[in-house]
């Protein structure tokens, strides 16, 4: 199992200071940190994702487990930062190595390589076709039922907590909610599918998965790779504050995930698996 965490060094707390003119006057503003992430695996280079700086042990994790390299975190020796705190760029390459006897599938490894470059706005990609992401899903099979409006409350409760994004303006976040609306865990990055990635990698590293959580509540759109992440994870539902794109509504509706959009007060807008939502 993992036996390595992530060192918090000064250039990972999320925010930096940098001066601004507004109106003719001089201030100084709080913006968000965006470094890239290499995340290896056993010393290859896999992805390089825009992201900020913090949870980078979930968040490679929790995007190797969406590609499928990993399959639990029983596969997983260790994820620590490459090189040393007195180094310059320490904190921006992260290595995976697998846990003894475990060969971290090699032809997924490959596959996900192919898209070297992962931008904070990234979806798919060149990583795997999404003939393969559907390929590798189970349609959900959930019976848990939950009234629109609270659905769309998530949302509202999720934006109470965005700490970093009130200091900054300029981050996106995920958070797991259960049945009743408690919040499990939230995280925020520059990238949303980053969040989303830190959020299911602190499921791995707590072997919460299946998950327990229901709903994963993203800020932003509800583009595909959301969904997909959502899938993989087993979480029936996904509601967003913003659009849901058409191919999310498609891969939604092929995997029985339920997924709302345009959460807004005590309403929002259900495109998929709509028989989960009670009106």
């Amino acid at each position: 199992m993992v036996d390595n965490v992530d060192m918090l060094v000064p250039s990972q707390r999320g925010v930096v200071e940098r001066s601004a003119v507004k109106d003719g006057a001089t201030s100084v503003d709080q913006v968000a940190v965006e470094e890239p992430l290499e995340i290896r695996v056993a010393g290859d280079a896999i992805s390089i994702t825009m992201r900020t700086p913090g949870d980078d042990q979930e968040l490679a994790l929790g995007f190797l487990y969406a590609e499928g390299v990993i399959g639990s975190v029983d596969d997983v020796g260790s994820a620590a930062h490459c090189g040393r705190p007195s180094e310059e760029g320490f904190g921006n390459v992260i290595d995976v190595l697998p846990a003894p006897g475990i060969a971290l599938a090699p032809e997924r490894t490959f596959a996900a390589r192919r898209g070297t470059l992962v931008s904070s706005a990234c979806g798919v990609c060149g990583r795997l076709s999404i003939e393969d992401l559907v390929a590798r899903c189970t349609p959900l099979d959930d019976p848990s039922r939950m009234t629109a409006a609270r659905l769309a409350r998530l949302c509202t409760a999720m934006r109470e907590k965005q700490h970093l994004f009130a200091r900054t303006g300029g981050v996106h976040a995920a958070a797991l909610f259960d049945m009743s609306g408690a919040l499990l865990v939230l995280r925020e990055d520059i990238g949303r599918h980053n969040a989303v990635d830190k959020v299911v990698g602190s499921l791995l590293l707590g072997r919460a998965l299946p998950a327990r959580a229901r709903v994963l509540a993203v800020s932003g759109r509800a583009s595909f790779e959301i969904v997909q992440k959502a899938v993989v994870a087993g979480i029936p539902f996904v509601t967003s504050v913003s659009a849901a794109s058409s191919l999310a509504i498609d891969l939604a509706s092929r995997m029985n995930l339920t997924l709302a959009a345009f959460a807004r007060g005590e309403t929002v807008n259900v495109y998929a698996a709509k028989e989960r939502v009670v009106f």
